[in-house]
């Protein structure tokens, strides 16, 4: 054995070729944590002492190669100074510039997902062999940084400038024949050929077939491109990459463009040194503060779910009543997941659209080349529609997906719940109808949960479980489990108005109305709210839910807040609703809808929506965008707070995370708890009194000025 620590090996295998092996004793995942590089820089010196070895392999002893930086360590390093950032990823790349430049020949073994710093341990290998199972990435501008332990330096020496560009500005994970083609790996072979594979790599550069030398000094020299090809090269990458990614928003791809532009000319070590700046410079945004908190609040509210759901029950099969888009969606998502589902509708024609629903997801897949037509063909057997309940004895779980109406809802369930067995969990998707409310009808309340999904439900990602007053611990671990089982990432709420997704929404809709109210236009309010982030503004989001939808939503909220969410005005929505302007669904709302030659449907400003409006408005005004991002976001952030008091939701890392995922609310900015972080609860609370005059949904809740007061946060500050 020439090097034995906790995280790293080093031992001869034959021929005097060494197998440099992570395999994190303590965890279950290797990363580069301080103590695991600690270890590298160790391991290093003691091949550099070594004069047995001729040759190395790197390997991993887990599932996945290296998972990369240890992220929950950024949080305190990128509170430093931009200064000392910069001189801590130098001093790691010293180590892996002496790991680098060993003098004998070195080849990674990736057996599984190799990202961030893991990517950047190959890269300082001479050659790269990869199992066909494995992917490789650097996805570090998805927490607001770029590579910097080198990954910026040596990836545009090794696949080209366009490539690397593209891989690092984008993040995404490449797969093995895409990461063969551009050479980021020299070769993919069968996961039990893996290792054979690089020890025999290793020992054709020993033997000389191989120039080993050549491709370690193509990667401290500059890159081999005159003058005009690298500018042709920049330009290009310019204009596609800023073109998917605003700088404003994101801009980690701009700084690591920016620091890559200046560094192909320079030797690898002068290099590192603006790439360490690059990455300093990246980390002190707020943008990565938001993205690198963002990544810890979904680690931790998944496993909230993981202590949930140990308590549930198992599942082996569930059922959706109601088979419209909502319940076909449902049960495709339920299906595309192995899980065997049963559709249940009082009308063919409605199984049908169910089916139809789950059919049109399955067909773009396969159109994406994501599905084959087998696994369209499994998916599809897994849904039984039925206008019966003949088969519903044995199952364990039924989703109620019916029509937005309390009477309806408490039939179906009160029906529903004689067929099943005693503990088969009902669950209702309704949005806004109290959980505690709907249970009063059944025989076993204990049972009876909330589990809203969003639409579309392929797509949103975020599922709230909503507990009643008197539901079970059992319940609401199993639809927490189910969510788990379809995909999702499911947040445990208590039950109130509009859970804790609408209850939070509505009042945005209503500084929206107000707005409209007091004059504003609404096109410059959503140019406005895009540029801040949002998907889309709150006159184009209310055309997507639907005007009718939003309207009885409204309705809910104002009886279950008058206080904040009752206005003594007839609303915009109301408005539109009244003139038969349901939004999409029919073509007009705010926007007028039609489609191009694309069948693509596109969105134009109607003149007519001004003319309905002008009777209910005080007169046209003019507002500066800054007025208009406060007020929807005081309004949106206060009612975010007021969850946390009225114990709807408890962490402010499940609040923001229900408002990423379930509203679309701007990932860089962290969500509504780290937003009032960053802005800072003193100067947050100004802007509450600045605006207090307009009504108790701009009043700051007690809780910021108890914060405020004590000097606290939401999130830990350094």
């Amino acid at each position: 054995m020439i090097y034995q620590g906790n995280s790293i090996s080093v031992s001869l295998l034959e021929d005097g070729i060494a197998k440099l092996n992570y395999d994190n004793q303590t965890e279950s995942v290797n990363k580069f944590d301080q103590a695991t590089i600690k270890e590298f820089g160790e391991a290093v010196t003691a091949l550099e002492q070594s004069s047995d070895v001729k040759g190395l392999i790197v390997t991993s002893g887990k599932k996945v190669f290296i998972a990369g930086a240890d992220i929950t360590e950024f949080v305190g390093n990128f509170k430093k100074p931009e200064a000392e950032i910069a001189s801590w990823v130098l001093d790691i790349n010293k180590t892996f510039n002496r790991f680098e430049d060993l003098p004998f020949p070195k080849v990674a073994a990736i057996n599984g997902a190799s990202m961030g710093g893991g990517t950047e341990m190959t890269l300082v290998c001479d050659y790269r062999v990869m199992s066909d199972k494995a992917s490789i990435g650097l996805p570090e501008v998805k927490l607001g940084i770029f590579p910097g332990f080198g990954g910026s330096v040596r990836l545009p020496r090794i696949i080209g400038i366009d490539n690397a560009l593209e891989i690092i500005a984008t993040g995404e994970a490449q797969k093995p024949a895409a990461a063969l083609k551009v050479g980021m790996v020299d070769a993919v072979v069968a996961a039990d050929q893996l290792e054979a594979s690089a020890i025999d790599l290793v020992k054709k550069c020993i033997a000389g077939d191989l120039d080993w030398k050549a491709r370690h000094d193509e990667k401290i020299n500059p890159v081999k491109l005159n003058a005009l090809e690298q500018a042709m090269a920049f330009n290009s990458a310019k204009g596609v990459l800023f073109s998917k990614a605003n700088p404003a928003q994101y801009p980690a791809p701009k700084i690591a463009l920016e620091s890559i532009e200046k560094h192909v000319n320079l030797p690898r070590d002068k290099a590192l040194e603006i790439e360490s700046a690059g990455f300093a410079k990246a980390a002190k945004t707020p943008q990565a503060e938001s993205l690198v908190g963002l990544f810890l609040n979904d680690q931790a509210v998944r496993k909230l779910a993981k202590t949930h759901s140990a308590k549930a029950h198992d599942i082996k099969e569930a059922a959706v009543l109601g088979a419209g888009i909502m319940g076909g969606g449902i049960a495709y998502q339920a299906a595309s997941k192995g899980l065997p589902i049963i559709m249940k509708d009082i009308k063919a024609e409605q199984l049908d659209l169910g089916m139809r629903e789950a059919s049109k997801h399955l067909s773009s897949g396969m159109a994406r080349g994501k599905v084959t037509p087998v696994q369209m063909g499994e998916t599809l057997s897994r849904i039984r529609p039925t206008l019966n309940y003949g088969d519903f004895g044995e199952t364990d779980i039924v989703i109620e997906a019916v029509v937005e109406n309390p009477k309806v809802k408490h039939a179906v369930l009160k029906e529903v719940e004689g067929l099943v067995k005693d503990n088969c969990i009902l669950a209702s998707n309704t949005s806004t109808i109290s959980i505690t409310y709907l249970a009063s009808v059944l025989e076993r309340p204990e049972n009876f949960v909330g589990m809203h999904f969003f639409n579309p439900v392929h797509r949103m990602p975020l599922v709230e479980v909503i507990r009643g007053e008197k539901s079970s611990e059992e319940a609401v671990a199993t639809t927490v489990a189910l969510a788990e089982k379809m995909g999702k990432v499911p947040v445990v709420v208590n039950d109130c108005p509009g859970f804790l997704v609408n209850r939070v929404l509505f009042p945005y809709f209503g500084a929206f109305d107000l707005l409209i109210k007091q004059g504003a236009d609404f096109v410059q309010i959503d140019k406005v709210m895009e540029k801040f982030g949002w998907p889309m503004g709150p006159a184009y989001l209310m055309d997507v839910v639907g005007i009718d939808t939003g309207v009885h939503g409204a309705e809910v909220m104002a009886e279950g807040f008058p206080d904040r969410m009752k206005p003594d005005y007839k609303v915009s929505g109301q408005i539109l609703f009244e003139a038969n302007r349901l939004g999409q669904k029919n073509g007009v709302g705010f926007y007028k809808y039609e489609t191009d030659k694309k069948g693509k449907l596109v969105k134009t400003a109607d003149p007519q929506t001004v003319e309905l409006l002008k009777p209910f408005i005080d007169a046209p005004k003019q507002f500066e965008d800054q007025e208009i991002i406060d007020r929807l976001m005081i309004a949106l952030c206060n009612e975010t707070v007021r969850c946390l008091e009225d114990n709807i939701v408890s962490t402010p890392a499940e609040a923001d995370m229900a408002m990423i995922m379930g509203i679309g609310f701007p990932p860089f900015r962290g969500g509504p708890c780290r937003y009032i972080d960053q802005i800072g609860l003193q100067n947050y609370l100004a802007l509450c009194d600045k605006y207090a005059s307009l009504g108790k949904a701009y009043e700051a809740p007690q809780m910021i000025r108890d914060m405020a007061a004590n000097g606290k946060t939401f999130y830990p500050q350094a």
